[in-house]
């Protein structure tokens, strides 16, 4: 390892997770055949990124704080390419830092090379023009990318927890270079775009090694500065190297300008001044022996320092072999991730919807422990929450069944940032808290881990204490130009109306939506209250029915009355309110990716005052099916050929509306007539088989949990039930084995009969948590036939928010 600058590094925490590690993979089964990474690359438009679920394809391991893979153009800039990657676009370097499945303006695509075989015609001023189509399609795999250039090279990678290996095969009888723009990054237009600040590079004598650091800003989540360092080091030294610099522009806009690069043949360059925020564009121009066939690079990040950087590549890549790396990241998969849930089935599609689906809720938020570069800390650090509003609902749940060390760390995690930040985040990125879409969802998902059993290691009274915060402290107004009403940086930016008035009147962004929100979350903290500070119990439980506040009972939309409604503080609704409209549904409209229709459903803690305020069972079910009546809603909020129908898949709030048929005794057939209609109809194994953006995981945690036939109800013990799309299911969890098995004749017959639970009918609906995890797990056996079935006698299943 080279010389480089050295940084103190921070202490790491020791990962509950290291047994993975130590496990054999050898003997388990291979479930990564059945991943397909393009699995929501594209939108509706066949070759097209619009609309699509804007996933990461390339190569990651679990959490993996490096996701190694293509940045490509878009031609259509009414649309983010958040994780870098669109089919139709030229590529314009290979980028070691990605998203996944997010929406809104992109972060990262940084510490880039990009391989050219010509200079003809070239500004490194201006990727544009060195960029390469690819004529034929990208073939990824888990672990594996690869891509093949209009200039005859090919480019293969993988990826290890902080380390990419890149392996460049070129032609014959051409050049043979590598470009290093550190300015480099994923582009967007309009709000929250991101910027180059400044950097650093240095090459060792003989050029095999760089090392340095940049710097950027903004993004999706906001903020300023950020450090990014960077150490590779090639398996062949280059015949020349020049290290260039060019005048502050945008790397992929730049021809107003007109800049140039200047070249010097030193060993070092720095941008401008540390700290200064406009410094030029520097760079790294890379020339290798013409008798070198193929070129393979490694390269490191750290957040602490190039020195890390370094030792990364050391550690976890101490070889040149791309097979190896492969082989690893295979093994991680099948033993961390996929081994937890073993489906049995010759239906070869559904294995792959599945499988792909569980890759894709296990990329975010990034495990970046021991590398905080703001503080020292014994605890585990998670990064890239994108966004906690979208994953509460599904993912965390996911995690805390299968993967409790892992949920354990990012609760430890989030309640770590309250310590130092004074509060949680709702959205993070690049360690800045930033886009807070609806409540302090935070509480939402520690309330989750709590009532579930999650302590080890965690803190529960600063976890607590850190739900109070969002619940009492008002964070500063950022005054972000989508919403100036409130922060939309961190907390509650409306509580003044919500301790005032118990819900928000529209002089806030959102405010149906966030009262909506601001309710569970306080019941979220009811729940923790009930251990950790009883007094505290009955004042957020009745804080928990401000929705109940803006309910209208003389409001009528398509014959039914009855809604929630942006209401003024006299009690006034606002002038012109429809409830199947949201105008645009963003950050300053009445509701937030959800007609006000959708979110007078979004009441999970509380069913049983909902169903009475819409006029009792049948009216409430007559309500559902009309949710799923296509051309009814006036606001179309976005998705995969959606269209207007009031329920959308592919955004959070409607989540669980097709399973609340469970709440309504003799229904839950409709739930799952409705599960599997959206998921015929929207989900699948083609390039477009999501239906809008995955939100870190977020739609791929809903598909799972459909498709075992179980659904959680946030914030509470319980799971609803549905009915399982394989007849055989292994969940591996902390007491032993969840075993869900179906006795259907044939594939088509999907209707509840009859369900036993450890051999014993089963009358209910719903499952606790409790009887899930057992001494040595459950057995749930479902008997399904073609035939609807009011089998669903028993109890309902909870309100624990009703107040009586």
């Amino acid at each position: 390892m080279p010389s480089f600058p050295l940084m103190k590094p921070q202490r790491p925490w020791l990962s509950l997770l290291a047994w993975a590690t130590l496990t054999s993979a050898a003997s388990l089964r291979d479930f990564t055949k059945y991943v397909n990474l393009f699995i929501g690359t594209e939108g509706p438009v066949v070759g097209s990124a619009y609309n699509s679920g804007n996933v990461f394809p390339g190569a990651s391991l679990p959490f993996g704080a490096v996701k190694v893979g293509i940045d490509t153009t878009r031609w259509d800039t009414s649309f983010a390419a958040n994780g870098g990657y669109t089919p139709d676009g030229n590529v314009t370097a290979i980028t070691m830092l990605h998203e996944s499945g997010t929406g809104g303006a992109p972060t990262y695509g940084l510490v880039p090379q990009m391989p050219l075989t010509s200079l003809e015609g070239v500004n490194l001023m201006d990727n544009l023009t060195y960029m390469q189509p690819r004529p034929t399609k990208d073939i990824a795999s888990v672990g594996y990318y690869k891509t093949s250039l209009a200039n005859g090279i090919v480019a293969e990678m993988s990826a290890t927890n902080h380390a990419g290996l890149v392996r460049y095969q070129f032609p014959e009888n051409t050049g043979r270079y590598v470009v290093v723009d550190i300015s480099h990054f994923l582009p967007s237009k309009g709000k929250k775009e991101q910027w180059y600040s400044n950097g650093m590079i240095e090459t060792t004598e003989d050029g095999s090694w760089y090392s340095g650091y940049g710097v950027w800003r903004q993004g999706w989540s906001g903020g300023g500065d950020y450090r990014v360092y960077f150490c590779s080091q090639y398996d062949t030294a280059p015949d020349n190297v020049q290290l260039f610099s060019g005048p502050y522009t945008d790397p992929f806009w730049p021809n107003a300008t007109n800049a140039k690069a200047t070249f010097t043949n030193g060993s070092s360059i720095m941008g401008g001044t540390v700290g200064y925020q406009y410094a030029d564009r520097i760079g790294a121009l890379f020339s290798f022996p013409k008798n070198t066939s193929t070129v393979t690079s490694k390269i490191g990040i750290s957040w602490i320092s190039a020195h890390k950087a370094c030792q990364f590549l050391e550690e976890e890549i101490p070889h040149w072999d791309l097979n190896t790396s492969i082989s690893s990241a295979v093994d991680t998969w099948n033993s961390e991730v996929f081994s937890k849930i073993d489906v049995q089935s010759s239906n070869e599609t559904l294995l792959e919807m599945f499988y792909t689906a569980l890759y894709h809720a296990h990329l975010l938020p990034s495990d970046r422990t021991g590398e905080n570069p703001n503080w020292e800390s014994d605890e585990p650090y998670y990064d890239d929450f994108y966004t906690i509003w979208d994953t509460f609902r599904c993912l965390g749940s996911l995690l805390t069944l299968i993967l409790p060390e892992r949920q354990t760390g990012i609760v430890r995690a989030l309640i770590d940032i309250w310590r130092h930040e004074r509060f949680m985040p709702d959205g993070r990125s690049h360690n800045v808290n930033g886009r807070v879409q609806g409540g302090s969802n935070s509480d939402n998902v520690l309330a989750d881990a709590y009532i579930k059993g999650l302590r080890d290691g965690i803190n529960w009274t600063d976890g607590y204490a850190a739900m109070k915060t969002n619940a009492e402290v008002l964070p500063y107004n950022n005054y972000d130009p989508e919403d100036l009403t409130g922060s939309t940086k961190e907390g509650r930016g409306a509580l003044p109306d919500w301790h005032q008035y118990g819900y928000l009147t529209p002089n806030f962004g959102r405010s149906l939506s966030k009262t909506v929100d601001y309710s569970l979350n306080d019941f979220a903290l009811s729940q923790v209250a009930r251990v950790e500070a009883p007094q505290d119990v009955a004042l957020y439980l009745n804080r928990s029915a401000g929705w109940q506040k803006i309910w209208h009972a003389n409001i009528t939309s398509l014959n039914f009355t009855g809604f929630l409604a942006p209401t003024w503080a006299n009690g006034s609704v606002m002038a012109g309110y429809d409830p199947l409209s949201c105008g645009l549904c963003e950050w300053d409209s009445i509701s937030y990716e959800g007609v006000p229709w959708e979110y007078s459903f979004s009441i999970p803690h509380d069913m049983q005052t909902l169903i009475t305020l819409m006029g009792g069972a049948n009216t409430t079910e007559a309500r559902l099916d009309t949710m799923f009546t296509p051309q009814l809603s006036a606001s179309n909020v976005g998705g995969n050929s959606i269209g207007s129908t009031i329920f959308n898949p592919g955004n959070e709030p409607s989540f669980m509306t097709p399973f609340l048929y469970n709440y309504l005794g003799g229904r839950q057939w409709k739930s799952v007539l409705r599960t599997r209609q959206i998921i015929d109809q929207y989900y699948g194994n083609s390039r477009s088989g999501l239906p809008g953006n995955d939100d870190a995981g977020a739609l791929s945690s809903w598909l799972i949990w459909a498709m075992l036939g179980l659904y959680p109800v946030v914030t509470q013990p319980v799971y609803l039930l549905v009915a399982p799309w394989f007849d055989d299911i292994s969940l591996k969890i902390e007491t032993g084995t969840v075993q869900i098995t179906a006795d259907r004749p044939t594939a088509g017959e999907v209707y509840v009969q009859r369900v036993t639970v450890n051999g014993v009918p089963w009358n209910q609906s719903w499952i606790s948590h409790d009887t899930l995890m057992g001494n040595e797990g459950a057995r749930i056996h479902f008997v399904l036939r073609d035939k609807k079935a009011e089998w669903d006698s028993g109890a309902l299943p909870p309100s624990p928010g009703h107040l009586g």
